[in-house]
């Protein structure tokens, strides 16, 4: 059964939509993303998930009961913040329970509830202490464990791990996922980080614009992507897209005969190709020629011409090419992806070469 079930949801300013016709299903004990750049409408679903904006249209089912016109108290629901919205004069254990006070749950139960969490976060120590002497990561704890007390059927997560350094947001991720899955917990998480998503996601509901542009698990998007956006979005470096020449017998690499997409072009394709599905070698593969070398330790970034198209690869740290060597590339058929040049969707892909075929052609 779903935790939550989102409906054609509708929701704008001024005839602009921030969001449009957005519907999808949370199962229960999962971690959905939400994820997206600025401006996308992801943080405005969360809202109105939490009844802190209304929709103009649709419906928010919360364990087969509608919300979609209660009060964000009435809702059942626990929210973590950005900022995590702290009481600077409460210590920790009184922001942990403050909720529960305020909804009048007995004391003995409050109590309760606040061993539990400071065991679960290992917070014992610091329940006497204020929001300001706490590091941002006990902050971030603190704010989960107000979720955890609230024993919310689902919790709303914004951009939780923002306001923190590269490090400790590497370590609250999998706090956060562990706890939610030793928990059972029921999480609609927001990020416009692609890292978080994939990292921590069950599901995960790329937006763009107002609208999904692809939901699937995280090793679907990046395998499959639907759309040249969610190619390029997930990955870094992001997908090579390069637009495909057509010719007569079918499309090529431009500025090359190199045939990608054999027989007739309906269409306008692009292809996408991952820099780690490509290989580089000495002997055999497409000649292309190095242009420019990134160094990032464990690996290189090389920027590689082919004909008119340029690509990204991976390549592993032991590199020692310079711009303007000849290299040989070469990927697997079941590397290459195939978008509509003029919608950016995922195309079918009738008898792709591989590369001997391509080179022989």
């Amino acid at each position: 059964m779903s935790a939550l079930s989102i409906q054609s949801l509708m929701r704008g300013w001024g005839g602009d939509l921030a969001v449009n016709d957005v519907s999808f299903e949370v199962p229960a004990g999962s971690m959905t993303v939400l994820l997206g750049p600025s401006g996308c409408g992801k943080s405005t679903t969360l809202r109105l998930l939490a009844g802190l904006e209304k929709p103009d249209s649709g419906r928010i089912l919360l364990g087969g009961r509608d919300v979609t016109n209660l009060p964000p108290a009435a809702r059942g629901l626990s929210m973590v913040f950005q900022n995590y919205a702290l009481l600077p004069h409460l210590s920790v254990a009184e922001n942990i329970v403050f909720g529960l006070k305020i909804r009048r749950v007995p004391a003995a139960e409050r109590a309760r509830r606040l061993r539990h969490a400071a065991d679960v976060l290992g917070l014992q120590d610091l329940l006497l202490r204020k929001p300001g002497q706490l590091s941002g990561g006990q902050q971030q704890r603190v704010a989960l464990g107000r979720a955890i007390v609230a024993r919310s059927s689902v919790c709303l997560m914004d951009e939780p791990l923002s306001n923190l350094d590269a490090q400790l947001r590497h370590e609250m991720r999998r706090e956060i996922r562990d706890l939610q899955q030793r928990l059972g917990m029921t999480m609609v998480y927001v990020t416009h980080d692609q890292t978080e998503a994939m990292s921590m996601a069950d599901q995960v509901i790329l937006m763009r614009a107002g609208r999904i542009e692809q939901q699937a698990a995280p090793s679907e998007l990046y395998h499959r992507p639907a759309t040249h956006f969610a190619a390029r979005f997930i990955g870094v470096p992001p997908m090579n897209l390069v637009p495909l020449e057509t010719r007569v017998a079918g499309a090529v690499l431009p500025g090359t005969d190199i045939c990608l997409w054999p027989g007739r072009v309906a269409q306008p394709v692009t292809l996408g190709l991952r820099p780690e599905a490509i290989s580089l070698g000495v002997m055999g593969g497409v000649p292309a020629v190095l242009e420019h070398v990134e160094y990032h330790g464990a690996d290189h970034i090389l920027s590689c011409r082919i004909g008119s198209a340029t690509l990204a690869v991976r390549h592993d740290s032991q590199f020692c090419g310079k711009p303007g060597d000849q290299v040989m590339l070469s990927w697997p058929e079941q590397a290459c992806h195939f978008f509509d040049g003029a919608t950016g969707q995922r195309l079918a892909v009738p008898g792709v070469l591989d590369m001997r075929q391509s080179l022989a052609a």
